[in-house]
Protein backbone atom coordinates (compact mmCIF):
# COMPACT_ATOMS: atom_id res chain seq x y z
CA UNK A 1 0.00 0.00 0.00
CA UNK A 2 1.46 3.19 -1.06
CA UNK A 3 2.34 5.49 2.30
CA UNK A 4 0.06 8.77 1.46
CA UNK A 5 2.42 11.81 0.74
CA UNK A 6 2.82 13.92 3.05
CA UNK A 7 1.01 17.91 3.10
CA UNK A 8 3.28 20.73 2.86
CA UNK A 9 4.24 22.80 5.54
CA UNK A 10 4.04 26.82 4.11
CA UNK A 11 6.33 29.48 5.63
CA UNK A 12 5.45 32.84 4.34
CA UNK A 13 6.88 35.88 4.68
CA UNK A 14 4.85 38.73 5.06
CA UNK A 15 5.94 42.12 3.12
CA UNK A 16 6.50 42.43 -0.53
CA UNK A 17 5.53 38.58 -0.43
CA UNK A 18 1.60 38.61 0.87
CA UNK A 19 1.01 42.50 0.53
CA UNK A 20 2.95 45.16 -1.25
CA UNK A 21 4.81 46.97 0.91
CA UNK A 22 7.21 49.20 -1.66
CA UNK A 23 4.84 52.19 -2.16
CA UNK A 24 3.82 53.28 1.00
CA UNK A 25 4.60 51.49 4.25
CA UNK A 26 8.69 50.68 3.22
CA UNK A 27 9.35 54.43 2.41
CA UNK A 28 7.89 55.11 5.77
CA UNK A 29 9.86 52.55 7.78
CA UNK A 30 13.05 53.77 6.00
CA UNK A 31 12.66 57.62 6.96
CA UNK A 32 11.97 56.24 10.88
CA UNK A 33 14.63 54.71 10.65
CA UNK A 34 16.87 57.32 9.35
CA UNK A 35 15.55 59.76 11.60
CA UNK A 36 16.13 57.12 14.79
CA UNK A 37 19.88 56.67 13.96
CA UNK A 38 20.28 60.55 13.29
CA UNK A 39 19.22 60.95 16.98
CA UNK A 40 20.71 58.02 18.76
CA UNK A 41 24.04 58.24 17.50
CA UNK A 42 24.27 61.89 16.44
CA UNK A 43 24.73 62.06 12.99
CA UNK A 44 23.64 63.84 9.91
CA UNK A 45 21.22 62.50 7.53
CA UNK A 46 23.44 61.39 4.77
CA UNK A 47 25.30 58.66 7.05
CA UNK A 48 22.09 57.74 8.72
CA UNK A 49 20.87 56.47 5.69
CA UNK A 50 24.39 54.92 4.69
CA UNK A 51 24.63 53.34 7.93
CA UNK A 52 20.81 51.89 7.44
CA UNK A 53 21.02 50.77 4.43
CA UNK A 54 25.02 49.21 4.98
CA UNK A 55 23.80 47.07 8.01
CA UNK A 56 20.58 46.10 6.27
CA UNK A 57 22.76 44.26 3.64
CA UNK A 58 25.61 43.28 5.72
CA UNK A 59 22.97 41.59 8.14
CA UNK A 60 19.98 41.35 6.64
CA UNK A 61 18.64 43.86 8.93
CA UNK A 62 19.46 47.06 10.37
CA UNK A 63 18.28 46.85 13.58
CA UNK A 64 21.11 44.01 13.97
CA UNK A 65 24.19 45.95 12.62
CA UNK A 66 22.75 48.67 15.18
CA UNK A 67 22.78 46.27 18.25
CA UNK A 68 26.18 44.34 17.10
CA UNK A 69 27.96 47.78 16.56
CA UNK A 70 25.68 50.61 18.79
CA UNK A 71 24.42 48.38 21.77
CA UNK A 72 20.63 49.59 20.74
CA UNK A 73 18.04 48.50 22.45
CA UNK A 74 15.82 46.11 19.89
CA UNK A 75 12.66 46.67 21.92
CA UNK A 76 12.95 50.37 21.75
CA UNK A 77 14.65 50.78 17.93
CA UNK A 78 10.91 48.41 16.83
CA UNK A 79 8.98 50.46 18.60
CA UNK A 80 9.80 54.30 17.23
CA UNK A 81 10.65 52.97 14.02
CA UNK A 82 7.26 51.27 13.43
CA UNK A 83 4.41 53.71 14.38
CA UNK A 84 1.85 53.81 11.78
CA UNK A 85 -1.01 56.36 12.52
CA UNK A 86 -2.88 55.44 9.38
CA UNK A 87 -1.29 52.05 8.62
CA UNK A 88 -5.32 50.52 6.79
CA UNK A 89 -4.82 53.51 4.13
CA UNK A 90 -0.91 52.71 3.71
CA UNK A 91 -1.75 48.89 2.79
CA UNK A 92 -1.70 47.50 -0.72
CA UNK A 93 -3.42 44.33 -0.37
CA UNK A 94 -5.50 42.78 -2.63
CA UNK A 95 -8.32 40.84 -0.94
CA UNK A 96 -7.86 37.18 -3.14
CA UNK A 97 -5.06 36.43 -1.17
CA UNK A 98 -7.31 35.24 1.75
CA UNK A 99 -8.45 33.16 -0.69
CA UNK A 100 -5.40 31.64 -1.95
CA UNK A 101 -4.55 30.71 1.92
CA UNK A 102 -7.54 29.57 2.71
CA UNK A 103 -7.58 26.64 -0.33
CA UNK A 104 -4.18 25.94 0.04
CA UNK A 105 -3.47 22.45 1.03
CA UNK A 106 -1.45 21.89 4.39
CA UNK A 107 0.25 24.09 7.42
CA UNK A 108 0.39 27.77 7.06
CA UNK A 109 3.27 29.83 9.47
CA UNK A 110 3.95 33.50 8.78
CA UNK A 111 8.05 33.78 8.87
CA UNK A 112 8.99 37.83 8.81
CA UNK A 113 11.24 39.97 10.08
CA UNK A 114 8.88 42.44 10.97
CA UNK A 115 8.50 43.12 15.06
CA UNK A 116 5.34 41.66 16.38
CA UNK A 117 2.71 44.44 17.03
CA UNK A 118 3.68 45.43 13.20
CA UNK A 119 2.68 42.16 11.79
CA UNK A 120 -0.03 41.37 14.12
CA UNK A 121 -1.41 44.84 12.86
CA UNK A 122 -1.05 43.82 9.24
CA UNK A 123 -2.68 40.31 9.51
CA UNK A 124 -5.66 41.72 11.44
CA UNK A 125 -6.21 44.28 8.95
CA UNK A 126 -6.07 42.39 6.23
CA UNK A 127 -7.96 39.15 7.85
CA UNK A 128 -5.26 36.69 7.20
CA UNK A 129 -5.08 36.43 10.98
CA UNK A 130 -7.48 33.77 10.20
CA UNK A 131 -5.15 31.40 7.75
CA UNK A 132 -1.63 30.79 9.86
CA UNK A 133 -1.25 28.31 12.61
CA UNK A 134 1.79 30.61 13.92
CA UNK A 135 3.32 33.36 13.36
CA UNK A 136 7.37 34.37 14.02
CA UNK A 137 8.25 37.36 13.90
CA UNK A 138 11.91 39.16 14.47
CA UNK A 139 11.45 39.05 18.29
CA UNK A 140 10.14 35.07 18.04
CA UNK A 141 13.47 33.70 16.71
CA UNK A 142 15.24 35.85 19.27
CA UNK A 143 16.37 38.72 17.04
CA UNK A 144 17.98 36.24 14.77
CA UNK A 145 16.38 37.28 11.61
CA UNK A 146 16.52 35.87 8.22
CA UNK A 147 18.55 35.33 6.11
CA UNK A 148 20.27 33.29 9.56
CA UNK A 149 19.76 30.04 9.78
CA UNK A 150 19.62 30.05 13.60
CA UNK A 151 16.40 31.89 13.37
CA UNK A 152 15.31 29.18 10.85
CA UNK A 153 16.39 26.73 12.93
CA UNK A 154 14.32 28.01 15.69
CA UNK A 155 11.07 27.78 14.03
CA UNK A 156 11.73 24.44 12.93
CA UNK A 157 12.45 23.14 16.22
CA UNK A 158 9.49 25.14 17.91
CA UNK A 159 7.15 23.51 15.12
CA UNK A 160 8.63 20.34 15.61
CA UNK A 161 8.57 20.55 11.14
CA UNK A 162 11.99 19.00 9.15
CA UNK A 163 13.19 21.66 6.58
CA UNK A 164 11.93 18.93 4.03
CA UNK A 165 8.30 19.21 4.22
CA UNK A 166 8.60 23.05 3.84
CA UNK A 167 7.89 25.33 1.41
CA UNK A 168 9.17 28.76 1.95
CA UNK A 169 7.70 31.59 -0.16
CA UNK A 170 9.83 34.58 -0.35
CA UNK A 171 10.69 37.74 -2.19
CA UNK A 172 14.28 37.94 -0.91
CA UNK A 173 17.06 35.50 -2.64
CA UNK A 174 19.27 35.41 0.52
CA UNK A 175 16.43 34.13 2.61
CA UNK A 176 15.41 31.65 -0.24
CA UNK A 177 19.31 30.90 -0.28
CA UNK A 178 19.29 29.67 3.47
CA UNK A 179 16.16 27.91 3.36
CA UNK A 180 17.59 25.90 0.57
CA UNK A 181 20.94 24.77 2.14
CA UNK A 182 18.38 23.43 5.11
CA UNK A 183 16.89 21.42 2.86
CA UNK A 184 13.53 23.36 2.28
CA UNK A 185 11.66 23.80 -0.98
CA UNK A 186 11.60 27.23 -2.43
CA UNK A 187 9.34 29.70 -4.01
CA UNK A 188 10.47 33.34 -5.37
CA UNK A 189 8.11 35.96 -5.70
CA UNK A 190 9.46 38.41 -8.23
CA UNK A 191 9.14 39.82 -11.65
CA UNK A 192 12.96 39.10 -12.43
CA UNK A 193 13.12 36.62 -15.03
CA UNK A 194 16.23 35.13 -14.14
CA UNK A 195 15.91 32.19 -11.55
CA UNK A 196 19.10 31.12 -9.31
CA UNK A 197 19.88 27.55 -8.75
CA UNK A 198 18.47 27.56 -5.10
CA UNK A 199 15.08 28.89 -6.45
CA UNK A 200 12.38 26.09 -7.44
CA UNK A 201 9.71 27.77 -8.73
CA UNK A 202 9.37 31.34 -9.34
CA UNK A 203 5.91 32.95 -9.75
CA UNK A 204 5.46 37.45 -10.00
CA UNK A 205 2.47 37.14 -7.47
CA UNK A 206 1.52 34.77 -4.65
CA UNK A 207 -1.91 35.08 -6.39
CA UNK A 208 -0.42 32.39 -8.86
CA UNK A 209 0.38 29.96 -6.39
CA UNK A 210 -2.96 27.82 -6.60
CA UNK A 211 -2.11 26.85 -10.45
CA UNK A 212 1.75 25.88 -10.21
CA UNK A 213 1.39 24.13 -7.01
CA UNK A 214 1.64 20.88 -8.67
CA UNK A 215 5.58 22.58 -9.47
CA UNK A 216 5.76 22.45 -5.76
CA UNK A 217 4.12 19.47 -4.08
Amino acid sequence: MTKPRQSPVWLFDLDNTLHDASPHIFPHINRSMQAYIETHLQVDAKEANRIRQTYWQRYGATLLGLMRHHATDPHHFLRETHRFPRLKQMLVFERAVNAMLRKLPGRKILYSNAPAHYTAAILELTGMDLHFDAVYTVETTRFQPKPDPRGFRHLLRAERIEPRHCIMVEDSLPNLRTAKRLGARTLWISRETRCPPYVDVRLRSVLDLPRQLHRLV
